[in-house]
């Protein structure tokens, strides 16, 4: 598999908070187990698991539980929970890297806070690289080849490392429930046309429609690539606007160069930690390579953890207020992210952009809201203004995390 002479230091992440997390850990351990990463003498796999709490009013046993036989098969594990973060805040401060005030920006609360303390955490205990796995998503490949549907495993982690020490940052790919836009059945009170332009106007540059009208055909569904999963190679990463989009998990970061690491940041409030991460890779060699992970976005797949493997996968169709609920959190999350975005990457357009989004929305959400029955779609609007009137302030957010991130580097590198 891997031969050389030094040890490679794999740090594995996860940021979470859900109750399966000890499932999803298990299934992940002994995948490492069947590619032959754990007896590799020369790979040394550590664990580090920072964990929320309050997501779903879970207690810290629920992470640090570890069962005996899934330790024997991890070098070193790493917990980090509330109590962790404020001693290593209290330890920067007596050091005088960061003041209180940037401890709150760096290590605070949203999903960006939790994968920047792994990203301390693995730099501060000497990791080389650096893999971050999603709790809601498994090493299995799902296609459409046949009638049915057809699986199999994959190689995640060793795939990662096949490809990591020539670039900066790999990234998977992922099937499965990816996206949140459930099956539209268009009509005369919502047009194709009608949600296109919803959709455009509140998503990102790399969410085409010809990619959502096909996974909407398929259910919502995403199925892997035959062509991706039968191949050895990796494909450098295109850069639109400034911006190399990359996932924040199937993720792996070079930390031999300390200088080319960025940290991750979001709007308060907002999603898109992996998309701010991507407006910072212009001058770093990404590369997408061959393996994906199952993305089980609606919580409905646990059992592909014990081996059953459906034969079809179910449609998701807007006909629950679960499924409505979801579609419209991300919405907002999308909304919330957007005004930073284009500051970052389109400024000369910058209030080009927002008009167009707004007369946009003002023609699409009362269609939007009639179709789903759920009057909130109207509050898209209400986040667009309040993130679009504090867009500069969350843009001295992102520089100054940037800077507080050098800092600590800079830091750990002379200790």
């Amino acid at each position: 598999m891997m031969r050389q002479d030094k040890v490679m230091n794999v740090g594995i992440g996860f940021a979470t908070g859900r109750r399966s997390f000890q499932r999803v850990l298990k299934t992940n351990v002994y995948n490492w187990l069947e590619s032959g990463l754990t007896q590799e003498k020369n790979v040394r796999l550590n664990l580090f698991v920072a964990y929320d709490l309050k997501y779903s009013h879970t207690k810290p046993t629920d992470y640090t539980n570890v069962s005996r036989q899934v330790l024997e098969l991890i070098d070193d594990t790493c917990f980090i929970g509330g109590t962790v973060i404020q001693k290593e805040i209290a330890y920067l401060i007596s050091q005088n890297v960061i003041n209180e005030a940037e401890a709150r920006l760096f290590f605070g609360s949203g999903y960006a806070a939790k994968r920047n303390v792994i990203l301390y955490a693995a730099m501060k205990n000497n990791m080389d690289y650096l893999i971050f796995l999603d709790d809601d998503e498994y090493p299995l490949a799902v296609t459409k080849t046949r009638s049915t549907a057809v699986w199999g495993g994959q190689h995640v982690v060793a795939t990662h490392l096949q490809h990591i020490s020539d670039a900066d940052i790999t990234n998977g790919h992922h099937c499965g429930y990816i996206s949140p836009i459930p099956y539209i059945e268009f009509n005369h009170d919502m047009t194709e046309l009608d949600f296109r332009l919803f959709i455009e106007a509140i998503s990102n540059d790399i969410i085409t429609w010809d990619t959502i009208c096909a996974v909407m055909r398929n259910g919502g569904v995403t199925y892997a690539d035959t062509k991706i999963l039968i191949s050895d190679d990796a494909q450098e990463v295109e850069e639109v606007n400034h911006t190399k989009f990359i996932s924040g998990a199937n993720l792996c970061i070079n930390l031999t160069r300390p200088g080319r690491v960025s940290p991750f940041y979001n709007p308060p409030g907002a999603r898109g930690e992996d998309t701010f991460l991507s407006t910072c890779l212009s001058q770093r060699k990404v590369l997408r390579v061959p393996c994906y992970v199952f993305h089980d976005g609606f919580s409905t797949y646990h059992h592909l953890m014990d081996g059953v493997l459906p034969i079809k996968l179910k449609y998701i169709r807007a006909d629950s207020e679960r499924i409505v609920t979801r579609f419209y959190l991300a919405c907002i999350g999308w909304i919330r992210y957007k005004p930073l975005l284009l500051y970052i990457t389109q400024p000369e357009r910058y209030e080009e952009k927002i008009e167009q989004m707004r007369e946009r929305l003002t023609i699409v959400l009362p269609k939007v809201c009639a179709y789903f029955g759920y009057a909130d779609f109207m509050n898209i609007s209400k986040e667009l203004e309040r993130y679009n009137k504090n867009v500069k302030k969350h843009y001295q957010q992102f520089l100054e995390t940037k800077r507080i991130w050098s800092k600590i580097c800079e830091f750990l590198a002379n200790r």
